[in-house]
């Protein structure tokens, strides 16, 4: 392959990934012009059409999304042994990117990611916060963090906590117009403020226990939100039943801001791994992040 070939494969990549010229362009240290030509030429030379091109958008079109696709990993890898060049340096450095659900980039993350990068001020870290269960290798991510029940067999999975006390929460105001559940068969006749999960139509069960065995309920309601955050100040405000990590409620449990149901019904969720591919040759930068979260009993 000649030299201005994976140049602008590299190139093309960029624009693929921002969906957007501008920004690619920025990214690149290019005009956007100067970018746009260098992804015309790629296509006259490979004789397909690889970004479709409109006054509101720019995406991949369909052999372009399959060379984005065949590209991004190789891409990957190859800024990876850059990055592992780092060894050689004084001070580890480089760029951690993952893909993480809220709760656990709040209080698991976040408070070992403020040591590290005080401590290794040439490291940066980049979080996104979802629920997606993602491709953290289509997707251009060093690592994903799920509940352990979620995370891949072909992934290598570190645990960073203990599993999670859940609680099922309401306002007393609620309580008072809405008895509170004494069984989860009871559930059926409250209000549920429900988490919104990213596949269409979907929204979080709850975990419950019950004849001894672990059942996954649903429990309708007025509002359905994609933080708990939200899901809280909802509860807060008197709106329904809340199935939030115990953590995020404890101080209103004593401010008797909430009460706490079915106590004895609610069993704690699997502990959070940190996952990430087999196959990764881990940067040194990446080591320090893992050692930085894991778990010690």
């Amino acid at each position: 392959m000649r030299r201005e070939d994976m140049a602008d494969l590299a190139a093309f990549a960029v624009v693929a990934e921002e969906r957007n010229f501008t920004r690619a362009a920025t990214k690149l240290g290019l005009s956007q012009s100067a970018l746009s030509q260098i992804v015309k030429r790629l296509e006259e030379r490979l004789g397909v059409a690889l970004i479709a091109r409109t006054t509101r958008s720019v995406a991949p079109t369909p052999a372009g999304e399959r060379l984005w696709r065949t590209l991004a990993p190789v891409l990957r890898d190859l800024d990876q042994s850059l990055t592992e060049l780092g060894e050689f340096r004084d001070k580890p450095s480089g760029t951690i990117r993952i893909t993480s659900v809220e709760h656990a980039a709040k209080t698991i993350l976040l408070p070992a990611v403020v040591k590290l990068l005080t401590d290794y001020p040439d490291i940066t870290v980049e979080i996104v916060s979802a629920y997606e269960l993602s491709d953290v290798i289509a997707e251009g991510f060093d690592a994903g963090v799920r509940l352990g029940e979620h995370v891949a067999r072909d992934m290598v999975a570190v645990r960073l906590g203990p599993d999670i006390p859940m609680a099922i929460v309401a306002a007393p105001d609620y309580l008072r117009s809405h008895p509170a559940p004494e069984t989860p068969h009871a559930l059926a006749s409250h209000r549920g403020i429900n988490l919104r999960l990213p596949t269409p139509g979907t929204v979080n069960t709850w975990r419950l226990v019950q004849d001894d065995r672990e059942i996954r309920v649903r429990v309708e309601g007025p509002l359905t939100l994609n933080t708990i955050e939200l899901i809280l100040d909802a509860a807060l405000a008197g709106l329904g039943l809340a199935y939030l990590p115990l953590d995020e409620v404890e101080e209103h449990l004593r401010a008797r801001r909430l009460v706490q149901v079915l106590t004895e019904w609610t069993p704690p969720l699997p502990g959070y791994h940190l996952y990430y591919a087999s196959r990764r040759q881990a940067s040194p930068a990446f080591r320090l992040l893992l050692n930085a979260v894991r778990y010690r009993a």
